[in-house]
């Protein structure tokens, strides 16, 4: 895993909310967090979000939304080898270092598998629709195959981490550009496509702007992900991928502490 980071990479981070690290995983690495994901997958079968949750989500192939991607949430809770990677203090370290926090802890992982010609995912947000609010959150993206405009990478609109806020949510709809009708700002700022190597992974802010096109190939796009928040972040009242227990035994304003539900990876001591 290539966690070393130069003083130049943390100022894009920070000035345009993204990274890539070109060959983030060696071959072995990639190929035993690949074959750990799969093993995940087959784990949960057609149910979405591992655990206890509010609602048990699974497929439904004739949705708009299950043509954009395979989606499994929380392999980490199901699968220890994905656990022991994304709660490794190595990486909690240089996530901290790129978002310049000082602690961070887990929020959920998933891994998103755009299928052979699958739709493409809409421009939105992602903390916005979180249970807590941070504007340090921070997001990594494996590539488990190489990922290209063909087959459906990712994109990323720079700076809009910077112009986004927490009250505009955006929405997951089938049109690419919903998301511009509440921020249309946004219309005018240059796209970058986040093409990747297998093994490559990108870094981005939980209020980046992003989206992915469709998958033009009969192969899959694969890829792992997950996004962290800082340690210290609070409920703000919804309720995302919180079990109805866990949702209704919290108060707004409430730590995120609970190490079976957003466990901590690394804090400066």
């Amino acid at each position: 895993m290539k966690t070393d980071l130069t003083s130049a990479q943390i100022a894009q981070y920070q000035n345009e909310g993204w990274l890539i690290v070109e060959d983030f995983l060696p071959p072995d690495e990639l190929a035993a967090l690949s074959d750990a994901v799969e093993t995940g997958v087959q784990a949960m079968g057609g149910t979405k979000v591992s655990g206890e949750h509010n609602v048990d989500i699974k497929d439904n192939p004739d949705t708009y939304y299950d043509k954009v991607f395979l989606q499994r949430v929380n392999i980490w809770r199901v699968n220890d080898d994905v656990k022991d990677f994304f709660l490794n203090p190595v990486l909690g370290t240089m996530l901290c270092q790129l978002a310049g926090i000082d602690g961070i802890r887990v929020w959920h992982d998933q891994t998103l598998q755009k299928p052979p010609w699958g739709n493409p995912s809409a421009w939105h947000l992602d903390v916005p629709n979180w249970s807590f609010h941070s504007p340090d959150a921070i997001s990594i993206w494996i590539a488990l195959n190489d990922v290209n405009i063909q087959n459906g990478c990712m994109y990323f609109l720079p700076g809009s981490h910077k112009m986004a806020d927490f009250d505009r949510k955006g929405s997951f709809s089938p049109d690419m550009d919903t998301l511009f009708d509440e921020y249309p700002e946004f219309r005018a700022i240059e796209p970058v496509a986040i093409e990747l190597k297998a093994g490559s992974a990108s870094f981005h802010n939980g209020l980046m702007a992003h989206a992915a096109g469709p998958n033009m190939t009969p192969r899959p796009r694969r890829a792992m992900t997950c996004a962290y928040m800082p340690d210290g972040a609070t409920f703000n009242g919804i309720q995302n991928i919180l079990s109805q227990e866990k949702f209704e035994s919290m108060q707004i304003g409430d730590v995120h502490d609970d190490e079976e539900q957003t466990p901590l990876v690394w804090k400066r001591t």
